[in-house]
């Protein structure tokens, strides 16, 4: 995986997070989650998907000799820039 690939995807991702933000604050991004049951279902996959990526993390740090806390952490705190983060910082296996 290219790594110019992965900070593309951290700045759109942050760039439309800021945007959210900015526009609904953190309140209407949490509120919007109980909106619909549309939203509700996209918040469960989000939920399922990082708890996978989570337990790849995990493995993955052990195999490599990384410190899994703070990936952990920044996953649980905001969500998929933690696992961005844990890609671009990893060692190239190229």
């Amino acid at each position: 995986m290219k790594k110019t690939l992965l900070i593309l995807a951290l700045v759109v991702h942050g760039g439309v997070t800021a945007g959210a933000i900015w526009n609904e604050g953190l309140a209407g991004i949490f509120g919007a989650i109980a909106h619909s049951y549309g939203s509700m279902q996209i918040f469960s996959d989000l939920v399922i998907s990082l708890a996978l990526v989570l337990a790849w993390m995990w493995r993955d740090a052990k195999n490599s000799g990384r410190n899994i806390w703070p990936w952990i952490v920044a996953t649980l705190a905001v969500g998929s820039f933690g696992p961005l983060l844990y890609l671009i910082s990893g060692k190239d296996k190229e």
